[in-house]
């Protein structure tokens, strides 16, 4: 593929609004699959999304909206998905059309529940997607910052740097900064990690941990992802790029992290249900934390954060006993 070709938003969330935005700043139109056909119609009214990024204003004769995903995909080079991970397999099931022959870019921070995968394992083992065109997209990127063009610096991971490159320089513009990468597995895991310990954050905030045990609790993080990812994919990487522990900052302590916001309704004593009615929307590290959980059974990496987070959110421990556990094993 000499160029990424015809562009597809695979997802209608705040995440596929901000990468929607950067792609129409580069491309003449996209294609965008979304599953609700009403907010399809809406979109198309009032020239932004209804849902999520309001403030974002689109030029709707430039995208092509369908609710039929192989409409989509049939018509696009370039898939980048960006659905929740936990709905991703329902969207899926629908598919008639090959996906082998596409370039399909990750964008989804999470892993395929009950198949304990990364998204680019599960387009490989599922729909026999080779690696070279496989790409992950990561980095500390807040869609909601996005949506303001603030400065934000995003990483292309592909096994084939020139299709990594090709994708980048599509997303490239004066606020978004862009690199390739190789280590398409590390910035998966570490994606769905930061998750986990932005969740660990926000308990402790809700806790009224202060910012000095915050700081602990992000070191020893750095220290448990680095771990996990020397573990699953042993190559040369350096953990403090901005897409590992870059990613893990801003996760962690923006208070646009839907994660932290989790972690913090917990730690005020929140069920999880009850917190997750209030928030509505998806907070990733909540799936991402018993996957990561179930995968760490068969590597056996010390992982007393991950534990920390499974036992509050799964086994039902009060967060004040289990933290309290947890910043004794600090130092």
């Amino acid at each position: 593929m000499g160029n990424c070709g015809t562009i597809a938003i695979m997802g209608g969330g705040s995440w596929a609004t901000a990468i929607a935005k950067m792609m129409l700043e580069q491309n003449d139109s996209i294609y965008w699959y979304m599953r609700r056909d009403d907010r399809i119609e809406e979109f198309r009214r009032l020239g932004h999304n209804p849902a999520y990024l309001t403030s974002v204003h689109f030029d709707v004769n430039r995208i092509h909206f369908s609710s039929d995903i192989n409409k989509v995909v049939e018509n696009a080079d370039t898939l980048v998905f960006v659905t929740p991970s936990p709905y991703l397999k329902n969207h899926l099931k629908k598919l008639k059309t090959r996906l082998r022959d596409k370039f399909i870019v990750t964008a989804i921070k999470g892993i395929v529940p009950d198949d304990n995968l990364v998204c680019s394992e599960y387009f490989h083992q599922a729909y026999n997607v080779p690696d070279e065109n496989l790409a992950v997209l990561g980095g500390p990127s807040h869609a909601e910052e996005v949506a303001l063009s603030r400065l934000t610096y995003l990483t292309v991971g592909c096994s084939d740097l020139n299709k990594a490159q090709c994708f980048a320089d599509m997303l490239a513009s004066e606020y978004v900064k862009t690199k390739t990468s190789d280590d398409v597995i590390g910035i998966e895991y570490a994606s769905v990690l930061k998750n986990v310990y932005a969740i660990a954050a926000g308990i402790c905030h809700g806790l009224k941990y202060g910012d000095n045990f915050q700081a602990v609790l992000m070191s020893n993080a750095v220290q448990e992802m680095d771990r996990l990812l020397r573990t699953v994919h042993p190559i040369e990487r350096s953990i403090i790029d901005s897409v590992y522990v870059g990613d893990l900052l801003v996760t962690g302590y923006s208070n646009f992290s839907r994660n932290r916001v989790f972690g913090t309704m917990i730690g005020k004593g929140y069920s999880v249900k009850s917190a997750q009615i209030e928030m509505e929307m998806i907070a990733e590290g909540y799936y991402g934390t018993k996957c990561m959980k179930d995968i760490n059974k068969h590597l056996h990496v010390n992982m007393p954060i991950l534990d920390a987070v499974y036992n509050i959110l799964y086994e039902r421990i009060s967060p004040s006993i289990e933290i309290k556990l947890l910043t004794d094993s600090f130092r």
